[in-house]
């Protein structure tokens, strides 16, 4: 299973409700650039997902093509990642558009001893243009949020070391329950000057409320290895192997690993370059290049897939590039499903991103799953 991090597919009937209405990532950047040209991803039926300029509608493709509506409040990584493997988030984790209250930045000072920079809403690379310099000199963390319900602190490498900040992140975690039960924890190392955010990213989540269905894969003694920032979504639970990457080229290459050394099991990866680099920076063309670097790979992959394989693509939110914003965007993700057992076939709007969890459970034959309806 590979997640295309927010390379969505238009926006949900409740878009509005986020300020999302028009959103439509694949859509509208393929405008942006002229046209995308992705010929293995539109062999696979990417074209009969929803019209993207450039990728032909296929009358004949190789995979299973349909789209995911997310169930769950918000748009958020975590809450996407966690419906896949099965857990609906019926309500919207906390927000803080006007900046976190003054109980939740005394807390946290106390906590770790120093003062902090900012506490409310920016972009995590202009924040580092803003406030480099004065952290630097003073040695405070950059403490910022977003659209999303996160809670980041940035932190220059040589100022803060990342395990320190880790330290930091873990102290923050363990402040932030009800009513500031804040998503996620997120760790953001910088160097420079010219100041760039580095991989040493680690996110600290709230644990999933329930049983996954890495969960119930573990326990049958399968392997469940992680590709990227995916086991931090879970607070590692569920998983029995893999690792982190530095990136998307990083990424493929610990998916070819990873399938090669699976016996029985899932590879679940994310891809987190569309996101990271190029979505919360509206950068499009660095957006399409990723997604024909990740086509260019693909190929191959699918090359090297045996007869039982199955290959799932998809999405955990949107980022529409395109947009004013440059936080996540509430949408459809896209959905292609291929193996040598797989019809090509149209598996139309999944009502919940779930449906993967159920997908996964029927493949490897795990009895009595309750969550979701399988495409098989």
């Amino acid at each position: 299973m590979i997640v295309l991090d927010g390379v969505g597919a238009g926006a949900m009937p409740d878009a509005g409700d986020y300020g999302d209405e028009g959103t439509n990532t694949l859509g509208n950047l393929a405008r942006a650039v002229g046209g995308l040209e992705l010929p293995e991803l539109e062999s696979l039926g990417l074209g009969n997902v929803i019209p993207i300029e450039g990728v032909a509608e296929n009358t004949e493709p190789s995979g299973a093509w349909g789209l995911m509506k997310e169930l769950s409040r918000g748009k958020d990584t975590i809450t996407g990642h966690w419906e896949m493997a099965g857990i609906i988030s019926s309500e919207a984790f906390p927000t803080y558009p006007d900046g976190f209250p003054s109980e939740v930045i005394a807390e946290f000072e106390r906590l770790i001893g120093r003062k902090g920079l900012w506490y409310k809403t920016a972009s995590g690379t202009a924040i580092l243009e803003e406030l480099g310099d004065e952290h630097v000199r003073t040695g405070r963390p950059i403490v910022y949020t977003s659209a999303d319900s996160v809670f980041q602190i940035a932190a220059h490498e040589d100022v803060i070391p990342p395990q320190e900040l880790y330290g930091i992140c873990l102290k923050a975690r363990g402040m932030l329950v009800p009513p500031h039960n804040i998503c996620r924890v997120i760790a953001r190392p910088f160097v420079g000057p010219p100041y760039r955010r580095t991989y040493n990213r680690k996110d600290f989540p709230l644990e999933p409320p329930g049983e996954t269905i890495l969960d119930r894969l573990k326990d049958a003694r399968l392997d469940v290895l992680n590709v990227g920032k995916v086991v931090d979504m879970f607070g590692g639970r569920g998983f029995t192997g893999g690792r982190k990457t530095r990136g998307n080229a990083d990424g493929m290459a610990a998916l070819d690993e990873c399938a090669a050394s699976l016996k029985e099991g899932l590879v679940f990866a994310n891809l987190v370059d569309f996101d990271t680099l190029y979505g919360h920076r509206n950068d499009t063309s660095g957006f399409y290049g990723a997604l024909r670097e990740f086509d260019a790979w693909l190929g191959g992959f699918i090359a090297r897939m045996k007869e039982n394989d199955y290959l799932a693509i998809t999405a955990d939110h949107g980022l529409d590039p395109t947009t004013p914003g440059t936080d996540h965007t509430r949408e459809h993700v896209p959905l292609l499903f291929y193996g040598a057992q797989v019809k090509p076939r149209d598996l139309g709007i999944r009502q919940g991103f779930w449906d993967m969890g159920a997908t996964i459970a029927n493949v490897l034959r795990i009895r009595d799953w309750p969550k979701g309806k399988s495409f098989l």
